[in-house]
């Protein structure tokens, strides 16, 4: 299975529920809470984000970046369809 980092914050509606549907389908991630390491906030804005949740899935130039919390686009990507 590929590799899925969700880049979150506290009070995060939409994270809360990505969290909560990766979870319901069994799939294993990676939680980076923004306001937990500086670093992870510098990967959110190289990754041309602004906000949460922005989900990678995969690595290289295989990888996609979601953002925001889109149950069908997580599906696609994740192969679940």
């Amino acid at each position: 299975m590929k590799p899925i980092v969700v880049y979150t914050q506290v009070g995060c509606g939409p994270c809360q529920a990505e969290k909560a549907w990766l979870a319901q389908q069994g799939i294993p991630f990676e939680e980076r809470d923004i306001h937990q390491n500086p670093e992870w906030i510098q990967e959110l804005v190289r990754l041309g984000s602004t906000g949460t949740p922005t989900t990678v899935i995969g690595e290289g130039a295989d990888r996609t970046v979601i953002l925001g919390f889109h149950p069908q686009r997580l599906a696609q990507a994740l192969e679940l369809l």
